[in-house]
């Protein structure tokens, strides 16, 4: 049988061969958004077998599995490592065009050197043993990883109450050359209804949880957090420890965007007040107060020159049985519908008329908003910094070949592809990188289908300087990283 996993997968066309190869290939990574756990980095882990670095954690192939008819015993309970990893070869020849079926085997091939067998409970022992066999030698611990993948630089997930000290460990190691950088993402410190249920409303236990939460802020900030003003204080104390510890960007998470703009600072502290005391307010002063908090925090990163990146649009923790049983981030999530244009037009326009809107990436999950979001954000360009509001990478439900592509044809259509920042994994896996090299075939496959359909000019080195620009050098440019050479 023919490999699946080929040098020219996804290739169609002599000329997508050619940009892949010669410019998109050798091109490094940086990975600007992910949910990779620092200490794992810091301690150069070593998983003990292929399910514990495949499986745990990776809510997309739960929800596969899940679809198939897996128990959820052999998921997220208490199966052994290779119970559960034998249901997911069980899953694999179901996922015949979901992206799992590419990404699976494209790991496999990449980081394995497992290119002549599919994932299936016929090829299960063979690939169980190999891996497991690999995952015991010292290339194979997760800084080998990182380094055989070519990533230069990525950024973490982290709550403004971190201490950031496993970075520090990273940053101070001169045996490890790849930087590692937090991300700063406050929401917890405006998330007054809770992770569930979607939409809800302020409860009893969600503003009792909220409080909990600032008393930890005030803690790791120094700053006792009693009224709204004391609370800004707090989070500017912490975004710039988190400054002072190499991070550039923020990163916020919505469902439905909402932005109510209203700014008396005497009312403001009376709602706050109201909660500090636990009682509960209503939804429309909840918005008032969050959008407040997010408006200072936009402020801050355009006074330090930080990108901030809003994520929107996915409905978190539908099913209340399973959120009990299992909790968060574990594949019960989905796109949420509603309007967003209004309330982000204001948000931006606010900052803007202030000259604090920062340089901002924004991700949709829902690919209604598109157009939408790809033209909204072409009223904020400034022509201060190229490319300074930028349509997301697909993420999420979208991260795969059509929202990839869809995504492509969206900022070509509205705004300059050629100033791109690129793709991001947004995984906690380690094994997740070979994603920078899908989204670069597809964009190389786009590219040179164009190309010799006679809709971009036969030129590679313009078209592939551009390709060089949107897999590393932009990214290196915009978000002002230091000692990042382009290439």
């Amino acid at each position: 049988m023919k490999p699946l996993i080929t040098g020219n997968f996804l290739l169609r066309s002599k000329s997508a061969v050619y940009l892949y190869h010669e410019y998109a290939a050798p091109m490094p990574i940086i990975d600007f958004h992910n949910h990779l756990p620092p200490l794992e980095i810091a301690e150069n882990r070593r998983f003990g077998n292929l399910a514990r670095i495949w499986l745990g954690g990776d809510h997309y192939k739960w929800r596969a599995m899940r679809a198939a008819g897996i128990d959820e015993h052999l998921i997220t309970g208490r199966a052994s490592d290779r119970e559960k990893f034998d249901a997911w070869a069980r899953t694999v020849p179901q996922t015949l065009r979901n992206p799992l079926y590419h990404w699976t085997h494209l790991e496999l091939a990449r980081i394995f050197g497992i290119d002549d067998r599919l994932l299936s409970p016929e090829t299960a022992d063979s690939i169980w043993d190999r891996a497991n066999d690999l995952l015991q030698q010292d290339a194979f611990c997760v800084r080998e990883l990182l380094r055989r993948a070519g990533v230069r630089l990525l950024c973490t997930t982290d709550d403004p109450i971190d201490s950031l000290e496993t970075h520090g460990r990273i940053a101070d190691d001169p045996s490890f050359d790849i930087r590692v950088l937090p991300t700063f993402r406050p929401d917890k410190a405006m998330q007054l209804n809770g992770p569930f249920p979607p939409g809800g409303n302020l409860t009893v236990e969600s503003i009792h949880e909220y409080n909990v939460y600032l008393d930890r802020l005030a803690e790791a900030a120094g700053v006792g957090i009693s009224g709204f003003a004391s609370l800004i204080e707090a989070l500017r104390n912490r975004h710039q420890y988190f400054h002072d510890h190499g991070c550039r960007m923020s990163d916020h998470g919505f469902g439905q965007f909402r932005y109510r703009w209203w700014y008396d600072e005497s009312e403001l502290e009376s709602i706050f007040g109201r909660v500090r005391r636990r009682d509960i307010i209503e939804t429309k002063d909840a918005e008032r107060l969050c959008s407040a908090i997010l408006h200072e925090l936009a402020r801050m990163d355009a006074e330090k020159n930080w990108t901030m990146q809003l994520h929107i649009g996915a409905m978190r923790n539908n099913n209340s049985r399973r959120f009990r049983e299992v909790g968060v981030d574990a594949g019960f999530d989905s796109m949420i519908d509603g309007s967003h244009a209004l309330h982000l037009s204001r948000f931006f326009d606010n900052l803007d008329k202030e000259a604090k809107l920062p340089k901002t990436i924004v991700y949709n999950l829902n690919p209604t908003d598109n157009d939408m979001l790809a033209t909204l954000i072409g009223n904020f360009q400034d022509g201060v910094a190229p490319g300074k509001m930028q349509y997301g990478s697909g993420w999420w439900f979208l991260d795969q070949r059509d929202g990839m592509r869809r995504q492509l044809d969206t900022i070509s259509n509205h705004g300059l592809l050629a100033r791109f920042v690129g793709m991001v994994t947004d995984s906690r896996s380690f094994l997740s990188f070979p994603r920078h090299e899908y989204f670069r075939r597809i964009l190389c496959d786009l590219l040179g289908e164009e190309i010799d359909n006679g809709l971009l000019p036969n030129d590679m080195d313009l078209v592939g300087s551009m390709v060089r620009d949107i897999c590393f050098n932009n990214a290196a440019r915009y978000f002002g990283f230091e000692g990042l050479c382009e290439y």
